[in-house]
């Protein structure tokens, strides 16, 4: 087996070969979720140290609409289950690890990103998303796993589809379960969440079928806005009493923490918004860095996870739920407030939440249909989609377990363990540092990631299927 430090496809002779650059940390970006390979073959030839940010878009999106876009596909229903993942580790437990959890997360941003810039340059082309990233990585990468290049874009396709429609599921049942607390106490109903679900697939039969991040900034501005507007009553209503730790556990029963790790990582991974967000700003340098884009929203989404987790489960112990927005008094206006502006803040993320696998499932679909009817055949599919995801949503109506299967299966997987994956095989086999320490590094992280991912499933499905008492 051979490294990828002279790859040519194999056919080529081996004059044409050239030299992957080292492992750095150059940055690029993309106006769109595709890669776009424009350049000819003559251009890539004659361009010996090829710069992808030449080639970019200098159309596309501004950091601060990076910023807005990355913080939405963070802090979502994911934030607001924090104190209930607190529940399942203990005081201390739960905020050393979410802390640890979080850098992992960033980490492996950091890498996947760097891997798609470094990969960019050395196949001459000015961007590529996820899934074209692995693609790339592969048949750049060492003989022995040439072949299973198309293998990877297909895995990080349908992994990215399937976990973005199962967590816009989980959005579902979040926005339809705030609305039916507040408006069955208030109004005096009796209507089952399953309702609720029913009328949400209207407003998001509306808003997913938006097809540009442009267009979806004004939306994560308006939900960021809202997120702050709820963070400060919910931490009002939180700090309204006294807060007992005595009776709190400063470390959870061992069978209860692969549910903390589901739900953080479920909570703090937008691995798959990533790719197309970052590709899309106008001044990708900016991205990556100190401070940068990146480090910027995860710092801060850290951090307000871990206050809303540690003093969320403080204050309401035992009897937290899926959301703490649904610990707020019943029938208070400030608290019905909260909860209705957080269920619309997080309907105006799906549609950030809808957009990423739309894309990659239009991307595979779209050459069998004739371009005359590309815009109907677009209406239909994401109709379609939506109203499955509403039928799913009402078939698993209990909010806590569901958001931990989510992240357990498919947000481990995603986030952490093909990051990880992709970079060993980008530098393979003598870039791996000092003693191979990135390759240890990374079995480290694929090693959590799959247990994360088996205990988490088995936990929340257990409680799926064996309920606890509602509160």
């Amino acid at each position: 087996m051979t490294d990828n430090k002279a790859y040519t496809p194999d056919s080529e002779p081996a004059s044409t070969q050239s030299q992957p650059p080292a492992y750095t940390s150059s940055v690029g970006s993309l106006n769109d979720f595709n890669s776009k390979a424009n350049l000819t073959e003559k251009d890539q030839l004659e361009n010996a140290d090829y710069n992808p940010f030449d080639n970019r878009d200098p159309n596309g999106s501004s950091s601060g609409g990076a910023l807005a876009h990355l913080l939405k596909s963070s802090l979502g229903t994911g934030i607001l289950a924090m104190p209930m993942a607190f529940h399942n580790a203990g005081l201390v437990f739960g905020s050393v690890m979410t802390l640890i959890v979080g850098f992992l997360c960033t980490h492996c941003v950091h890498i996947l990103v760097r891997t798609s810039h470094n990969i960019c340059r050395d196949a001459k082309v000015p961007s590529l998303g996820f899934a074209e990233t692995a693609e790339k990585v592969f048949e750049y990468g060492p003989k022995g796993v040439r072949r299973y290049s198309n293998f990877a874009k297909q895995f990080v396709d349908i992994s990215l589809m399937a976990t973005y429609y199962a967590a816009a599921c989980v959005y579902m049942v979040f926005i339809a379960t705030s609305f039916h607390d507040v408006i069955n106490y208030d109004v005096g109903l009796n209507w089952d969440v399953r309702i609720y679900i029913a009328m949400t697939v209207i407003p998001c039969l509306f808003i997913g079928q938006i097809r540009s991040l442009k267009w979806l900034v004004p939306f994560s501005f308006m939900a960021n806005v809202f997120i702050v507007v709820t963070f400060a009553i919910t931490l009002y209503y939180m700090f309204d009493e006294p807060l007992v730790y005595s009776d709190k556990p400063l470390i959870a029963p061992a069978a209860h923490i692969p549910l903390f790790f589901a739900t953080v990582i479920f909570a703090m991974e937008g691995i798959g918004a990533v790719m197309p967000v970052e590709n899309s700003m106008k001044k990708p340098q900016q991205f990556l860095g100190c401070p940068g884009v990146l480090n910027t929203a995860m710092i801060t989404v850290v951090l307000l996870y871990a206050v809303i987790g540690f003093f969320g489960y403080v204050r309401f112990g035992d009897e937290v739920r899926g959301s703490i927005t649904l610990n707020l008094p019943e029938g208070d206006w400030l608290a019905d407030c909260a909860k209705l502006l957080m269920a619309v803040a997080i309907l105006f993320t799906y549609g950030l939440q809808f957009y990423v696998p739309n894309e990659v499932l239009w991307r595979k679909i779209q050459h069998k249909f004739k371009p005359e009817n590309h815009n109907i055949t677009q209406i239909l599919l994401r109709s379609g989609i939506i109203l499955v995801s509403g039928g799913i949503a009402a078939g698993i109506p209990n909010l806590e377990p569901f958001i931990s299967l989510v992240g357990a299966v498919f947000f481990s997987l995603l986030g952490i363990f093909v990051p990880s994956f992709v970079e060993t095989v980008y530098l393979w086999p003598d870039r791996l540092g000092w003693g191979k320490w990135k390759l240890i590094k990374n079995i480290l992280l694929g090693i959590f990631a799959i247990l994360a991912l088996i205990a988490g499933a088995a936990a929340s499905i257990d409680e799926m299927i064996n309920p606890k008492t509602e509160n």
